[in-house]
């Protein structure tokens, strides 16, 4: 296998077309040894007429379909596996082509890469910003991604562990100065991680756990970020030094970077999830990162053998050394004697076998990761102090930044539940059969003034729903007493409707025991997810700064509060420019609001992989959000088959970081978010009710809509893919509005048609240009970032989709249904038609070379999947969707089509 002849390769992509081909070559060979040469034979015939259906052959397509009909599930499945594993490794060599082009650049000595941390701070010392003034953002600064468990791609971590390694390979193979051996000795180390991945299964057998999908995480915590935290501080302090001065600005605050998780806390709708899960992952955490620990700190006391005959050392080294000579004496008597006059090396072993008990839970283990870092930074110190800044003391400062950012939780654990089932346990613990029929109002003033008296006595819970409840917030309490007090974070409500939603929470919590000095010690954090919840947010947070009792609450919390806006829900609900626009005048309100009141409002975005659900340039959308809205502080949440894309390889890891960090920077100090004057808005809100107009009238007004998406899209397997441990719908019932997001646009990703990303758009764009002509949107899109962000973002999903791959799927819903997609075309001719004249482009992508490349490299690697999908469907549906071969087959065909998509959910 090879790559596809109609993709133009300029020459410094030609190492990536290279890559390609050599790993094509591998998967190849591995076919022909597992299976004969009549698989490859038989993969070749269906790539290369799938190739010549997108060169334009109008007799290839009846070639394709042919050579797919009526072959056994067996060839399904191996051909499918062929396509995706080849798809897969195209992923990973893209991957390392990208660290092969950042070292270039660098080795080039030209200007700084674009949106890295030396351009950024580059840029703010051209525009003047003072030294003083960047010191207190970096004072200020919080990055926080936060991985949650919404695995569209459903990676094991089998597979990750051995993708890492071809891509390490791949790496290796950049050294020019490699010998014949090495790199034949590379390339078998390559064909045995693609036999084996060939050889394990990419569709898990069973639904995952809450460990399996924590155990995906560790992956990217552990071996990814854990490793790159260090050099992503010297990166930026590099940046300072150069453009600054050496020394002026110093970047070395706790709060910088640290990151989350939900795995083990999000019990929306995931009956799988409770306190003990939450326990569970936080141990499981806690064990993970001392074992990263341990090796490190044992290194160190390996690497800085100083002795007192020649070096000198602190007299804080030396008192602590002494301490634990008294305290420790098993330890000490384990040190041999010719290592006792090495400080660091004893030292070292004491803080070694700290660790280890802390781990077990033994006595004489550190009580908090303070005590740890304490001790490092006096390792440090010492160096410092006494020549030791080229003996040792990168190594250990490394660590202390490892330390600072990951403790003993390794990441902050966030809660999540729904407000209707806290209304429901509420209404018991007080006694009130009808709790769920007062106004919000009257359960506002009644919740305000229970938490404003003193409580007598704790309501018992009588059903297993509220003791589970309570159960959590006592889990939250245990949890900061055991891991620390960064090991718990948000508690987040979901489909916030009032602020008695967020009083409720508050006073489960009270009732639980989670309580301190007549103080709940918790961040609860409303999440606004549909257009009417965000568009009610602002009377929500007015109502609640009305209430004396929350006040008092903010105070004690530093008077922050954390908002959490939903891209998905408010997107499938109203389509992507209604979402958009309601995300931006939400975000606008409410800090107006936390301003006028002197409460600091920190938005978390649960942005998901595709456009709909807040995907896309995320760059852009910082740069782009409404002036004051990051305010230093970006919470944002990574799913999916983002999180492979974003953090699988260290390189690239660090380099989104990277690109968040500038662009949270040049959003405070370089005004990006300008241009959206008050003509801007109006007419961004005309161009939002017009879009919300046509998506909702077709989605939720037109009857055919409903049976046409469960027709001619996947939903009826992705319902049934064992991808993630809750289930695909909120409640019971075939509607949209039942069915969770991410299943709703992984199905039209799978049939290529982006509908959430799109429909709607073209109308609007339509209505607006008629009305106040093309000129003006263009100058909208020249002057406003966050409008040309969301044009860009749909434009991206336009070139994505494939109609003519649509219009087959569409076949399979009955006559009166299918008409549905004729208003689906239409709607993205609109839609192309308007963002080509804005952008003043000739097709699209013109500008976005790199990305156009790899939409053309997979589409006919793609293409044969799609039909097998279809046929598939088909006789699977016919058969009453019983036939569990037919359904194994679909499977592979959905995994498949998702690697080569990319954004998935």
């Amino acid at each position: 296998m090879s790559e596809i002849r109609q993709v133009e390769f300029p020459e410094k992509d030609l190492p990536l077309r290279r890559d390609v081909s050599l790993l094509g070559r591998l998967l190849g060979e591995a076919l022909v040894d597992l299976h004969g040469p009549e698989l490859l034979e038989q993969v070749e015939a269906v790539r290369k007429a799938a190739i010549l259906v997108r060169e334009g052959d109008e007799t290839a397509a009846e070639r394709l379909e042919a050579a797919l009909d009526d072959i056994s599930i067996d060839d399904v499945l191996n051909i499918v596996k062929a396509f995706s594993t080849y798809l897969r490794l195209a992923n990973l060599a893209e991957k390392t082509h990208r660290i092969r082009r950042r070292r270039e650049y660098v080795k080039l000595g030209a200007a700084p890469q674009r949106g890295s941390l030396d351009e950024v701070v580059g840029e703010l010392a051209r525009a003047g910003c003072p030294a003083a003034e960047v010191t207190a953002a970096l004072d200020d600064l919080m990055i926080r991604p936060v991985f949650t468990a919404h695995p569209t791609e459903a990676t094991r971590r089998s597979f990750l562990e051995k993708e890492y390694s071809i891509v390490h390979r791949l790496v290796e193979r950049l050294n020019p100065d490699r010998t014949p051996q090495e790199e034949a000795q590379t390339l078998d180390r390559i064909r045995d991680a693609i036999h084996s991945a060939w050889q394990t299964s990419s569709v898990p057998s069973a639904r995952p756990t809450v460990a399996d999908e924590l155990d995906n995480v560790l992956f990217y915590l552990t071996d990814i970020l854990y490793r790159i935290v260090p050099p992503y501080h010297e990166s930026l302090q590099a940046a300072l030094d150069q453009h600054y001065g050496e020394g002026t600005i110093q970047a070395e605050t706790d709060e910088l970077l640290r990151f989350g998780s939900w795995v083990g806390g999000d019990m929306d709708g995931n009956p799988n999830v409770n306190a003990d899960t939450l326990m569970e992952s936080l141990s499981t955490q806690r064990a993970a990162i001392i074992q990263k620990y341990l090796p490190e700190v044992y290194q160190l006391g390996r690497y800085l053998s100083q002795t007192r005959s020649v070096a000198t050392f602190t007299r804080d080294l030396e008192s602590r050394l002494e301490a634990y000579w008294e305290q420790m004496p098993k330890v000490a008597a384990d040190i041999p004697v010719r290592h006792r006059e090495m400080p660091y090396r004893c030292f070292l072993q004491f803080v070694h076998q700290r660790l280890r008990a802390t781990l077990a839970g033994r006595e004489g283990g550190y009580g908090d990761p303070g005590e740890f870092l304490d001790d490092i930074r006096a390792v440090g110190d010492s160096l410092e102090a006494n020549h030791g800044g080229h003996a040792g003391l990168f190594s250990v400062r490394r660590l202390e930044r490892r330390i600072r950012a990951f403790g003993f939780h390794l990441a902050t654990l966030d809660a999540r539940q729904d407000a209707l089932l806290h209304r429901q346990v509420l209404g018991e613990l007080f006694g009130k059969p009808d709790w769920m029929e007062l106004g919000r109002a009257e359960r506002s003033e009644q919740l305000g003034a229970w938490l404003a008296a003193p409580m007598e006595g704790r309501p018992s819970p009588r059903s297993d729903q509220a003791r589970s409840t309570l159960d959590v917030f006592r889990a939250i309490r245990r949890a900061r007493s055991d891991f620390g007090e960064q090991a718990t974070g948000l508690y987040i409500i979901s489909m916030t409707q009032g602020a008695d939603d967020v009083l409720t929470t508050m006073a489960l919590a009270r009732m639980s025991g989670l309580e301190r000095d007549g103080h709940v010690p918790l961040d609860i954090a409303p999440l606004l997810e549909t257009v009417d919840d965000l568009n009610a947010g602002p009377a929500i947070l007015e109502e609640l700064l009305a209430l004396d009792v929350y006040r008092d609450h903010l105070a004690k919390r530093g008077n922050r509060q954390v908002i959490m806006i939903g891209y998905s829900d408010s997107s499938k609900d109203s389509g992507i420019v209604s979402s958009r626009w309601s995300l931006y005048e939400a975000q606008r309100k409410l800090i107006d609001i936390g301003q006028r009141n002197g409460v600091r409002v920190h938005f978390f975005h649960g942005r998901g992989g595709t456009v709909s659900r807040g995907g896309g340039n995320l760059v852009n959308g910082i740069e782009g959000a409404p002036p004051d809205s990051i305010d230093g502080c970006l919470r944002v949440t990574e799913q999916g088959e983002v999180i492979n894309q974003k953090y699988g390889v260290r390189p690239i890891a660090l380099r989104n970081l990277e690109l968040m960090t500038g662009a949270v920077l040049r959003h405070r100090f370089l005004d990006t978010a300008a241009g959206g004057t008050p003509e801007a808005l109006d007419l961004m809100a005309e161009l939002a009710g017009n879009a919300r107009k046509r998506y909702r009238g077709l989605v939720f007004e037109d009857e055919r809509f409903v049976p046409y998406f469960r027709a001619a899209t996947p939903i009826d397997v992705i319902e049934r893919l064992n991808i993630g441990s809750r289930p695909a719908s909120r409640r019971s019932g075939l509607g949209v509005e039942n069915l969770r997001a991410i299943p709703w646009v992984f199905s039209w990703a799978q049939v290529r048609v982006g509908f959430p990303g799109v429909f709607g758009i073209g109308t609007a764009l339509e209505a607006a240009a008629n009305t106040h002509g093309i000129d003006r949107l263009r100058a909208l899109h020249d002057q406003w970032r966050f409008f040309r962000g969301m044009i860009s973002d749909v434009e991206m999903v336009l070139a994505k989709s494939t109609l003519e791959t649509g219009r087959r799927y569409a076949q399979l819903a009955d006559k009166e249904a299918r008409t549905v997609f004729g208003l689906i075309e239409e709607e993205f001719a609109l839609a192309r038609k308007h963002i080509l004249a804005i952008k003043r482009q000739n097709d699209l992508l013109e500008d976005q070379y790199t990305l156009a490349r790899n939409i053309r490299l997979r589409n006919p690697y793609t293409d044969p999947m799609h039909l097998l999908q279809i046929d598939l469907l088909r006789r699977w549906r016919d058969g009453g969707r019983e036939d569990e071969t037919l359904l194994r087959a679909l499977k592979s065909t959905v995994n498949g089509i998702a690697l080569a998509i990319q954004n998935t959910g």
